[in-house]
């Protein structure tokens, strides 16, 4: 090899700086370990940048022949050493390439440098360090920042970023996780900005064959940037100088390593160092290219409106990593921790509340989500719209209220999954399927996860569009999306094609949602063809599996669906038996007024009044409650005091709103369409059969949406009682024949089957 040339005194490439004088490694400016000889081997592959140093170059540079050790693991273990140190890859390198047995080639871009004055801070004074360690940070950002950062490409409304985990050189653990959630919280609360979702990094890191928790290293996290077809990898560090602590930023192109943007800022003791983080993450958001009027708009101080309390946040870190992994238990333990240490934490009681419902216990949710709703000044501009959707689905009920919220965070905020997500919810809630399905539409397009592509498929389900909801799943296994998360659309998918052989492989394979969802589901499946023995068979093992699990309110949701599946098949004493046995359903507002049905249906109606007192009570602003359950309960009441022409008057909120439907229909499965079918009751209590037919073709017509339930089979039998009101004898037999069908192997012994075949039977 020739003589060395001459070298810079420092050298810089991707996140790194190297002070040859001083003989240190700096990240982000904190300084790496890197001992003797790994650093040896930099620095000689530092004077040949792009071209091969042989081994045996290397040997003679740093392994003399009378040096008495084993050259082979010398150098092998001091290569490995210099890789840790730059969280390098010999499969995938970054800085250096391996050439086997023949030597190795630093591949990386250099910007060579006369001084390192901003890293060989070790070479001052003690006296300089006490005094002004800010005045040379800032004096070294400002002078090595002004040329380079004024040519700096902005970011655009097309590029999205994904935050590397800090790098903590502080030694306490309270920062790890815990600044990348809060320079998280600071970048999404600007709509300039676009992160890459906790989810699709997970996602990708799969696809990496890495856990989804990896640490995201910068190299890790350049790697999830480029494979989720991101732009930008934003680093960051924290170290202590003295009494003080030193927080650094950077921007870095995930394709090219090229720096964007960087900022340094110091903090005055540990309690700063939020107020620190926000004002770093504000200059690096101007040097990416936010507007001054963006900034001045979407700039809350995390510490101010988030939580002042690095241990809060902390809590509130480890809760949102547990979530991720569905460790529901672990998660509401951390969040009541971060409440505990900062009650005035808002988002933390909302983010407990929303994991409360994820889980069925409606009460606690309601509670939390509340208090979190009550504190929402407290939160940034984009946590406020999610508090606030969180609020009107969950505790009020008031879709059409979360819909307008949504949509105008929609707007703000163009390029936010959870937005769109909220929207799908609301529209859903609404009945407004077509709007739902279009919200899904854009949360997939924004974030490809296992949700958005399920979310997709269900809405194409419930419009009808089989062929696209299959075609969405095979995209979705085309990306690599788990199949297990298509199960229960693949089995509704085989179900309305009555392909049983597809439902048996799908029930065959775990599914994934609440406890004993499949169990649930099936049993619903079953009463649809009238095999009531097995529906109910099916449904007693869901509850035992539920009551196993203590999940208490899953476990009242199965009694409940269970009694009215008895009741609208004339098992009255049944119906009222499973509504006493079940648990506490007051505790959720659409539970409530299942049950209410079920009482009324069966005669219980002194209860069933006093449920629906207590529901318009409570409710008021419930939109299901309004124009749902409620004219549902009151119009079975009029009809058993024998007052129909009430019952209808009752059962008018319902029109143009038939397809409002309840919360727990979209997780737990159920009776969707049921205030429709009692509408169509109504109406034959009335003798008005052409508007009964009407209500219960809408039903038949919405196979999709009411799926192999009880209900999508009765509203057959309530058509054919509607022709036959209505004097159209062919129409009639034709749908009784219908549902006849439907029951052809059904138990003999159910009442609405007996009255079903003697009604037949007459029309002959």
């Amino acid at each position: 090899m020739s003589q060395p040339p001459s070298q810079p005194r420092g050298v810089r490439f991707g996140s790194f700086d190297v002070s040859f004088p001083s003989r240190e490694l700096h990240k982000h400016g904190v300084r790496v370990r890197l001992p003797g000889q790994p650093f040896d081997i930099l620095a000689i592959l530092l004077e040949h940048p792009g071209d091969v140093v042989t081994r045996e170059e290397l040997r003679q540079r740093l392994w003399p022949v009378d040096t008495f050790v084993d050259f082979e693991h010398g150098m092998n273990n001091a290569v490995k050493k210099l890789r840790a140190a730059l969280g390098d890859s010999a499969d995938r390198p970054l800085y250096i390439e391996t050439l086997a047995r023949v030597g190795y080639r630093f591949i990386a871009p250099l910007d060579q440098t006369g001084s390192t004055s901003n890293h060989a801070h070790g070479q001052l004074g003690i006296r300089w360090k006490v005094i002004v360690p800010a005045a040379i940070a800032v004096v070294a950002l400002v002078a090595g920042s002004y040329f380079y950062f004024r040519r700096t490409p902005k970011l655009t409304e097309r590029d999205s970023i994904v935050l590397a985990d800090f790098a903590n050189a502080t030694g306490d653990p309270v920062f790890d996780g815990t600044l990348r959630q809060g320079l998280s919280v600071q970048l999404e609360q600007t709509p300039f900005l676009q992160l890459v979702s906790a989810d699709q990094i997970g996602q990708t890191l799969r696809l990496m064959e890495k856990p989804s928790d990896t640490r995201m290293t910068p190299e890790v996290a350049r790697e999830v940037c480029q494979r989720a077809n991101a732009t930008t990898e934003i680093e960051g560090s924290i170290a202590v100088l003295g009494n003080q602590y030193v927080l650094g930023l950077h921007a870095v192109n995930c394709s090219t390593g090229e720096t964007l943007a960087g900022e340094q800022i110091t903090a005055d003791g540990k309690e700063k160092v939020l107020a620190a983080l926000t004002a770093a993450s504000s200059k690096l958001r101007s040097k990416l290219g936010e507007s001054r009027a963006s900034l001045q708009k979407f700039d809350a101080p995390l510490d101010q409106v988030t939580t002042p309390s690095l241990e809060a946040l902390q809590a509130w870190t480890l809760g949102t990593q547990a979530l991720s992994k569905d460790d529901f238990a672990s998660a509401i333990s951390f969040f009541q921790r971060a409440v505990n240490i900062d009650p005035n934490f808002a988002v933390a009681y909302s983010t407990m509340g929303g994991t409360y419902a994820v889980i069925g216990d409606s009460g606690r949710a309601t509670e939390n989500i509340a208090k979190g709703y009550d504190l929402r000044d407290r939160a940034s501009e984009r946590e406020k719209f999610a508090i606030s959707a969180n609020y009107h689905l969950i505790v009020t009920g008031d879709v059409e209220k979360a819909a307008q919220i949504c949509e105008q965070w929609s707007k703000i905020f163009p390029r936010d999954p959870p937005a769109f997500m909220g929207l799908e919810a609301s529209y859903w809630g609404a009945g407004r399927l077509d709007e739902a399905l279009a919200a899904a539409r854009e949360t997939l397009r924004l974030d490809p996860t296992p949700s958005a592509y399920v979310g997709v498929a269900a809405d194409y389900m419930s419009l009808g569009r089989l062929d696209e909801a299959r075609a969405t799943i095979r995209q979705g296994e085309a990306n690599h999306i788990d199949p297990s998360v298509f199960r229960i659309v693949l089995w509704w998918h085989a179900s309305l094609q009555n392909d049983s052989a597809g439902m048996a492989e799908q029930a065959a394979g775990p599914w994934i949602g609440p406890p004993a969802f499949a169990e649930e589901w099936q049993s619903h499946a079953a009463a649809y063809r009238g095999h009531l023995s097995r529906a109910r068979d099916l449904a007693r093992r869901a509850i035992a599996s539920t009551k196993q699990q203590r999940a208490n309110e899953v476990t009242t949701i199965y009694q409940v669906h269970a009694a009215l599946r008895e009741a609208l098949f004339g098992n009255f004493p049944e119906a009222q038996e499973a509504v006493k046995d079940a648990g506490n359903f007051m505790a959720d507002r659409d539970l409530e007024g299942e049950a209410a049905i079920v009482l009324a249906l069966s005669g219980d109606t002194t209860q069933a009044q006093r449920l629906a007192d207590d529901l318009n009570k409570r409710f008021p602003e419930a939109t299901y409650v309004r124009f749902g359950s409620l004219p549902a309960i009151r119009g079975i009441l009029a009809i058993r005091r024998g007052n129909a022409r009430e019952a209808v008057e009752d059962l008018r909120a319902i029109s143009s709103r038939e397809m409002v439907t309840s919360a727990n229909w979209a997780t737990y499965g159920g009776s969707p369409m049921l205030p429709v079918y009692i509408t169509g009751e109504a109406y034959l209590a009335a003798h008005q059969g052409a508007e009964a037919a009407a209500e219960f073709q809408m039903i038949i017509d919405h196979a999709g949406f009411v799926g192999v339930t009880p209900i999508g089979a009765l509203a057959h039998l309530g058509l054919g009682r509607a022709y036959a009101l209505a004097g159209d004898t062919t129409k009639a037999r034709a749908a009784y024949q219908n549902f006849l069908t439907l029951w052809k192997d059904a138990d003999p012994d159910i009442p609405i089957l007996k009255q079903a075949k003697a009604e037949y039977a007459k029309l002959q």
